[in-house]
């Protein structure tokens, strides 16, 4: 159910904008090597996709940390940390380690 609902609310962000027309300078080289890959894959009109799919990649924690917050809604589930208390002394167990390297 999560992972529809995420899937979902990713869907309507992509939807959300409409396509703008930009510029951005880059290494001519990485560019090119770049270009070349997507051509070979998707056709030239693949390189817009891939361009904005590197860009969603990047947003991705951000996307998800947001489509939590709206499936959650304004409150927050309470975080419950619970101390564990070590079986072992691990003073000791170091001792011990160091003890039989001699």
């Amino acid at each position: 159910m999560l992972k529809q609902n995420l899937k979902c609310y990713f869907m309507e962000f992509r939807g959300m904008a409409e396509k703008i027309k930009t510029s951005i300078v880059i290494d001519r080289n990485l560019w090119k090597r770049f270009k070349m890959k997507v051509l070979g894959e998707r056709g030239l009109k693949g390189i817009s996709e891939a361009v904005e799919e590197a860009i969603e990649e990047e947003l991705c924690e951000d996307l998800i940390a947001e489509a939590l917050e709206e499936l959650l809604g304004p409150e927050k589930p309470p975080l419950a940390v619970n101390p564990v208390k070590p079986e072992t002394d691990a003073g000791r167990v170091v001792r011990e380690l160091r003890d039989s390297r001699l």
